[in-house]
């Protein structure tokens, strides 16, 4: 009796594609959101020093501070860059995702400059109540001096000071207003980041798909 054999090619599965993708999508927002929390972090360190400058006056630790800080947020773009350069590659082809990090990258830069603009208004006070300087003063003795700054009070000085003062009052309420509203569109925006990785994570736990002919 002739014997058969079974000549139909086994069956192989397919390559998971998608779920590949998927798993280093997910991967890129991980660490996305992980540049995020350095961020958030180097925030905090800048907060509580400007506070701690406030009471002590210590422009040496503040400076050095805020060099750190810079240096901090340099390296932070420079890692987002990065992960946008990945999305746009066709390992990935999210250019979706590359225009989101661009946007938060935009809305960073813009929380960052109005947080120094914040914090050297603050610095520098109302205009009526900021120290002046004697360098242009005569001095006659140890304790005295002709100051400069002394000037007559009359109703227009005290009309310019009140200007200025309400200037100042207005600049400091919009940035402030300004920089929440910075704040709240980074936050929509790492929303979308984080319901994308969660669906990506999803989507890389899908079973690996077998070839069609196994279904037959």
């Amino acid at each position: 009796m002739e014997r058969e054999f079974d000549t139909t090619e086994p069956a192989v599965a397919a390559v998971d594609v998608p779920s590949v993708k998927s798993k280093k999508i997910a991967e890129l927002l991980r660490q996305f959101l992980a540049v995020q929390s350095r961020r958030s972090v180097a925030y905090s360190r800048l907060k509580s020093g400007f506070e701690d400058y406030m009471e002590s006056r210590n422009e040496i630790a503040y400076k050095h501070l805020c060099a750190e800080i810079t240096s901090e947020f340099h390296d932070c773009s420079k890692q987002v860059l990065q992960i946008e350069s990945q999305f746009k590659s066709p390992d990935c082809s999210r250019n979706d995702l590359a225009t989101l990090l661009r946007s938060v990258q935009e809305k960073e830069k813009e929380k960052l400059e109005l947080t120094v603009k914040i914090q050297l208004l603050k610095k520098d006070g109302l205009p009526s109540k900021r120290s002046v300087s004697h360098d242009r003063c005569t001095f006659f003795h140890p304790t005295g001096h002709h100051c400069v700054n002394i000037e007559p009070i009359t109703e227009s000085l005290g009309t310019e000071e009140a200007e200025a003062d309400a200037l100042y009052d207005h600049d400091l309420k919009i940035s402030i207003k300004s920089l929440q509203d910075a704040v709240v569109t980074i936050n929509e925006y790492l929303e979308v980041v984080r319901t994308t990785e969660q669906d990506g994570l999803w989507l890389s736990m899908l079973p690996v798909m077998t070839d069609e002919r196994d279904m037959l």
